[in-house]
């Protein structure tokens, strides 16, 4: 039987979203900045969380919410690193969603030539990507957002296409996008990218599915190339 989460005072998109008003215009020709997952990107007044980076492919990954148009995506200080590719958001818009409710929310940009790229979250780890690595209730994640920073706890439950955490991850207004991943040390492994706060529960679509649909959009070659730090 499917289960009922209601969303909780802020709604889904304004509750992992901040909306930045007078920000200055994007800089197309500043010097090439390190794109990484768990960066600062801004579309338009959208402000989020890079969540997965192909530093080879040169693709980098968020929520499908955070797009605002066909236009530039920058980085915190209006340099443009590059340009949405495609996306998918069926985030719901109501007040509640149901454990079987599918939600499909990444947004794919396709990174300037001339910008470097790695694949180092903030905190030193390479991040990476398996199709062996999924979520399971019970396990140990970390999430990266640019406003809480890395918070820790573990998968409360796994649903269609989505899962939720509690025991210690948060979220705040900016860190939708960012990146869910297995928590220890060495290589992490990506497992999700964070969606929303559904009831008190911060929840996270996940990667294996959201790298399903990239295949889909973008063709065999995207995501899920087993990455490797040198």
């Amino acid at each position: 039987m499917a289960h009922r989460l209601a969303l909780r005072v802020l709604a889904a998109v304004i509750a992992v979203l901040a909306f930045s008003p007078g920000l200055p215009a994007a800089k197309a020709h500043a010097d090439p900045v390190m794109v990484y997952p768990g960066m600062e990107i801004l579309q338009e007044n959208r402000l989020c969380t890079l969540g997965y980076v192909d530093p080879v492919q040169k693709i980098a990954y968020t929520a499908g919410h955070c797009r605002s148009g066909p236009g530039a995506v920058t980085d915190q200080n209006r340099n443009v690193i590059g340009r949405l590719a495609t996306f998918r958001d069926d985030t719901p818009s109501g007040t509640t969603v149901t454990t079987d409710q599918g939600i499909a929310d990444y947004e794919a940009i396709a990174l300037d030539s001339n910008i470097p790229a790695n694949n180092i979250l903030p905190g030193g780890r390479p991040l990476e990507s398996s199709p062996s690595t999924l979520p399971h209730p019970g396990e140990a994640v970390c999430h990266f957002g640019v406003v809480t920073g890395e918070t820790c706890g573990t998968v409360e439950s796994v649903n269609n296409g989505w899962f939720t955490m509690s025991h210690g991850v948060q979220s705040h207004p900016g860190d939708s996008g960012g990146p869910v991943y297995t928590a220890g040390g060495g290589p992490a492994q990506i497992v999700g990218i964070f969606n929303s706060v559904w009831g008190d529960l911060p929840a996270a679509v996940s990667w294996q599915t959201t790298s399903q649909q990239v295949r889909q959009d973008l063709g065999a070659a995207a995501a899920y190339r087993p990455q490797t730090h040198r």
